[in-house]
């Protein structure tokens, strides 16, 4: 369990601080949206090759070789803005970012089920959460407290610290050095297409693809858009925009941590997942009719529902599929969510503008019921939940397998 911790604390350092964001306050927004959007292409397109590469050479490698080219990015931003920040520095540095985060996050969904048993995954997945609701609260805080302060070259250094504390944490995770995890003779583009053929063909995986897709949606950057809206067109300020969005990370915190907490493991996936997704489809159509004190607590409800089904979801995810195909399995949810969410970003202003941010909130609302019915169905007889349809062959499961006292045979005294 000590390595899991690790590779949280690792998680939470990378989040706490983004250099591009932080940065690229100096050029305006219409310049931060660019190259925000430039950092967005690479990532999807090359998203389900990162899976590719972090099941071929192991995830824990993919992780170590990300860290270190973002240390270089950012060393080498820091450099190029030191007099004057350029907005084609900026974008370079947000393509590169993208580059590499199409590699690390299938990796970084691949390698719990190597630290931890199965029945711990809940409870990292719990803590994960946690940690991404945490930094989500304090990095826009300390990115904007050191950029004020010392510049963006400061910045840039400032983020520099903590991916290279990100890289101690990684390089102190006990975990078995594997070579390679590929199969042996396959070309990465049939270990590509062997992913997607698995994922299509296995009935549980597949409803769990479509519940994460579906319920991280509108939680990946279009609700954010749409409170500000919201309280744009009550004129509430942007302090209470601030509040909503605070509540939300702190709601997500403390429900995340509870879960991480309980002694009991095994979650009822299947109706747990279904209850969240309800309560959060009922809490989204409140949440455009509410006063300012009501936003704000049902942010905070929002927060701990989404928060919830993130665990559960993932967790199971990442209890059924075969360890030696998690990378590819992680880079299409992973897909669903960031290559998706921007599609929804015109609709939020189209939406809001006609009918106003309640509507939009009302069709999160159906997006989120309809996540729910997929993942109420159960799994039909013949095709087992959690258990796996395809196995590894022996040099991957062996590779994957930590090392464990051999069990010698009781004998039977003689008589």
């Amino acid at each position: 369990m000590a390595r899991g911790l690790h590779l949280l604390g690792h998680r939470g350092l990378r989040l706490l601080h983004h250099p591009v964001l932080a940065a690229s306050r100096a050029l305006g927004p219409a310049a931060a949206g660019l190259i925000l959007a430039a950092g967005a292409v690479p990532r999807v397109l090359l998203m389900l090759g990162g899976g590719v590469v972090a099941d071929r050479f192991g995830p824990w490698r993919v992780l170590i070789g990300s860290d270190l080219v973002r240390c270089a990015l950012v060393l080498g931003a820091a450099l190029a803005v030191a007099s004057r920040v350029h907005e084609g520095a900026l974008a370079a540095l947000a393509v590169g970012f993208g580059a590499v985060d199409a590699l690390f996050m299938p990796a970084v969904g691949a390698l719990p089920p190597v630290l931890v048993d199965a029945d711990l995954l809940a409870r990292v997945q719990g803590m994960r959460v946690l940690a991404v609701r945490a930094a989500n609260l304090a990095g826009p805080v300390l990115a904007g407290a050191v950029l004020g302060v010392g510049g963006a070259s400061v910045s840039f250094l400032a983020a520099s610290l903590f991916f290279g504390a990100s890289l101690v944490l990684l390089l102190t995770l006990r975990i078995p050095r594997t070579a390679a995890l590929s199969e042996h003779g396959q070309s990465l583009w049939q270990q590509f297409g062997e992913g997607l053929r698995y994922v299509r063909r296995h009935t549980e995986l597949r409803r769990l693809v479509i519940v994460i897709g579906l319920s991280e949606l509108c939680f990946s950057g279009p609700i954010a858009v749409a409170v500000v809206i919201l309280v744009t067109q009550r004129h509430w300020g942007g302090a209470t925009a601030g509040w909503i969005l605070g509540a939300f990370s702190v709601g997500g915190a403390a429900g995340a941590a509870i879960l991480a907490a309980r002694a009991d493991r095994r979650y009822p996936s299947r109706p747990m997942i279904a209850g969240s997704l309800m309560l959060t489809a009922v809490l989204l159509l409140a949440w455009g009719t509410l006063g300012r004190p009501g936003a704000i607590a049902v942010a905070a409800a929002l927060g701990a529902t989404t928060g919830a089904t993130m665990v559960v979801t993932n967790a199971r995810l990442q209890t059924v599929a075969a360890p030696h195909l998690l990378g590819r399995v992680t880079s299409v949810t992973t897909l669903c969510t960031l290559g998706l969410s921007p599609l929804l970003f015109p609709l939020v202003g189209v939406v809001a503008a006609r009918w106003g941010s309640g509507a939009f909130f009302a069709l999160c609302a159906l997006v989120c019921g309809a996540a729910a019915v997929v993942g109420s169905r159960s799994t039909p007889s013949g095709r087992p939940a959690g258990r796996l349809t395809e196995r590894p062959t022996a040099a991957v499961a062996d590779a994957l397998r930590t090392p464990v006292r051999p069990r010698t045979r009781s004998r039977s005294p003689r008589r």
